[in-house]
């Protein structure tokens, strides 16, 4: 190489380097902006921040629908769609997250911020917003056009609320990449790409009976009596499992809470059990079975969807991504907790969860992202959209 050449490539990383630390203080920024803006009640304010940064820093076509997501759009309407997924719902904070004025509190230090909702995931957000921003799209002579689509839903934390709104008023990606957590899962220090995760749905057992005095217990029908009966089906049941892309995925049934009786001396005329069941993609615990119990109703309470990835070029490809954008050795993996990536392939949508989450961190007092993670996602959700012709058909 000449001399010349050497100096050129040097400049050219001096540049690469001055636009990922220029990328890192935005991503950083955008993030606390959202962070600092409550959304456990009403998501309203916060999807005002997305809104007006969009149609700030962007020329794409923002709307923002009748459930208060926001979604974005760029590129060719009448290609194929890629959409970076997000929410911007939180859990309730915690008392160190909020001032006495009912502030929320971001705090910088060591590298990462801390609060309510850093990690769970205005963060992931907030690299997707500079990311769907910035990304050149393919659409070049022989190349297939993509539509770049950004979206942040409402309601994650309460059934997918939001989700499941825009499914039905026609939100239909054909591949999205969901920023839920998927960094420390393979290693420490590597930003994963999850092909599968649980669903979760609760059940509740309701076991009906007949009152009498405790005294005469042959002149009813105990309730709790027939609720055992149920709990020892559920105990019998086998855990539903699956392998995706190689990876094997085992979901899980779990008797979690009893109550019936009124009081010491009544023979109870019902009795009500709770079932906690982790779904996996394509099987499902029998729980039928326990309507087998005479007096056992089976009632289903909630039904989260799991997730399986289900083309392999697009689960390469965002591995690929995510490998040019870090250091490490990232992996296919799987997730035990539900997301909205469960709706979205429910609906047939292509997914994958890549987000800079770590396990551990979601809803708590302490939680926290790493800002060098936040930067990497951005790389990779960047990477994912200007590879797209890698898994467009």
């Amino acid at each position: 190489m000449t001399d010349a050449a050497d100096d050129a490539a040097d400049a050219a990383d001096v540049e690469d380097a001055d636009a990922d630390a220029d990328r890192r203080d935005e991503v950083t920024a955008l993030t606390r902006r959202l962070v600092e803006t409550p959304s456990h009640e009403d998501e309203a304010a916060a999807g005002d921040e997305i809104e007006s940064w969009l149609r700030e820093h962007t020329d794409a076509d923002v709307t923002r629908d009748r459930h208060g997501n926001v979604v974005a759009r760029r590129g060719d309407p009448d290609a194929q769609s890629v959409a970076l997924v997000g929410h911007h719902d939180v859990v309730p904070p915690g008392d160190p997250q909020v001032t006495d004025d009912g502030e929320y509190v971001v705090e910088e230090r060591d590298g990462r911020l801390y609060g309510r909702g850093t990690a769970d995931m205005k963060g992931a957000v907030a690299a997707s917003m500079l990311a769907f921003r910035d990304a050149d799209l393919p659409g070049g002579a022989g190349d297939p056009a993509v539509e770049l689509v950004f979206a942040s839903f409402v309601g994650e934390e309460v059934g997918g609320v939001g989700a499941r709104g825009a499914i039905e008023d026609s939100f239909a990606p054909e591949f999205a990449v969901v920023g839920e957590g998927s960094t420390n899962y393979s290693a420490d220090g590597v930003t994963d790409v999850v092909v599968a995760h649980k669903g979760r749905r609760a059940s509740t057992l309701v076991a009906s009976g007949a009152n009498a005095h405790a005294s005469e217990p042959e002149n009813g029908v105990n309730a709790v009596y027939r609720a055992c009966d149920a709990v020892d089906v559920v105990r019998d049941l086998a855990f539903p499992a699956t392998d995706v892309f190689g990876e094997s995925l085992r979901g899980s049934v779990a008797v979690t809470e009893i109550d019936g009786g009124s009081a010491w001396n009544v023979v109870p005329d019902e009795c009500e059990v709770t079932v906690d069941e982790r779904t996996v993609p394509g099987e499902r615990a029998d729980l039928g079975r326990v309507e087998d119990v005479d007096g056992v109703e089976w009632r289903v309470d909630q039904d989260l969807p799991p997730m399986a990835c289900d083309d392999d070029e697009f689960a390469e490809a965002v591995l690929a991504a995510a490998r040019d954008a870090q250091a490490g050795d990232p992996a296919h993996v799987v997730k035990p907790h539900a997301t909205d990536a469960g709706w979205l392939a429910d609906a047939g949508t292509t997914c994958v969860v890549c987000g800079a989450s770590e396990p551990g961190e979601a809803h708590t007092d302490t939680e926290s992202v790493s800002i060098d993670v936040l930067a990497r996602c951005y790389r990779i959700y960047r990477g994912v959209a200007e590879t797209a012709t890698a898994f467009l058909d």
